[in-house]
């Protein structure tokens, strides 16, 4: 699997312009084939009856080619786009990958309830069997993050987005959900609003249960800047979405 690298484009940021109150120019694009970032859904071995789904998403650098100044205040970055969707098997625990989006929201809306299995591949045509290699493996060539089971798919016609912030900010993603008519929408509040605005949608069968902000959380230490904050504040650190599972 070949990607071409395209050319970084950098904001330089001050202070906590990382931090909730963002604006679009707190991200750009810098892709590099050699690290992916890996969402999933992170489950103990001692629970074989659940298993895991993943989002391989390009890496910005190596935490460990990061200066300090960079790292936590330097520039910001996004991954931009998602390379595969791939589920693990509950028998063999191999990474399949899944063909679309659409059928891993499929996947992962009902995980708990129906484990995937690698014969379940013939749902998008594949023959396979856990007799056949992993498609990928966990290995230093990619970022993985825990991703949050069961959430709801997305509305047909709309589309949700997890986008990945850079290295050494207070956040590690933001999720955005863009309507039909293609309004960007970033908080459940602002779904409520609109469907209130727009009834035709609840009328299609469009409903608040469809929608979640969960936020992937990243394995790797360091990904996300620490706040440090001192007795005169009463700001609190960032808090990353609580996520079922268990890493071992």
């Amino acid at each position: 699997m070949v990607h071409p690298r395209k050319r970084s484009r950098k904001r330089l940021v001050t202070g906590d312009s990382d931090d909730d109150d963002y604006t679009d120019k707190d991200y750009s694009i810098e892709e590099d084939a050699s690290k992916q970032l890996v969402l999933y859904d992170q489950t103990t071995r001692r629970q074989q009856r659940e298993f895991q789904l993943a989002e391989p998403i390009y890496d910005s650098t190596p935490l460990q080619q990061i200066p300090p100044k960079t790292r936590f205040g330097g520039h910001s970055r996004v991954l931009p786009s998602i390379a595969h969707y791939t589920v693990q098997c509950a028998q063999c625990f191999k990474w399949r990958v899944v063909p679309t989006k659409e059928k891993y929201e499929e996947l992962r809306e009902t995980i708990s309830e129906e484990l995937f299995e690698c014969a379940r591949a013939r749902e998008w045509n594949r023959v396979l069997s856990c007799d056949d290699p992993e498609d990928m493996s966990q290995d230093g060539s990619r970022v993985w993050a825990i991703d949050k089971p069961n959430i709801a798919q997305t509305p047909l016609g709309w589309n949700r987005e997890v986008r990945i912030r850079g290295l050494g900010c207070s956040k590690f993603a933001d999720v955005y959900y863009t309507s039909p008519a293609g309004t960007t929408l970033r908080s459940m509040v602002e779904i409520e609003r609109y469907l209130a605005e727009n009834p035709f949608y609840i009328r299609q069968g469009v409903y608040l249960g469809q929608f979640s902000f969960a936020t992937p959380k990243p394995l790797e230490e360091g990904y996300v800047r620490k706040r440090k904050y001192s007795a005169t504040t009463c700001e609190l650190p960032d808090i990353l979405e609580p996520v079922e599972g268990v890493l071992i």
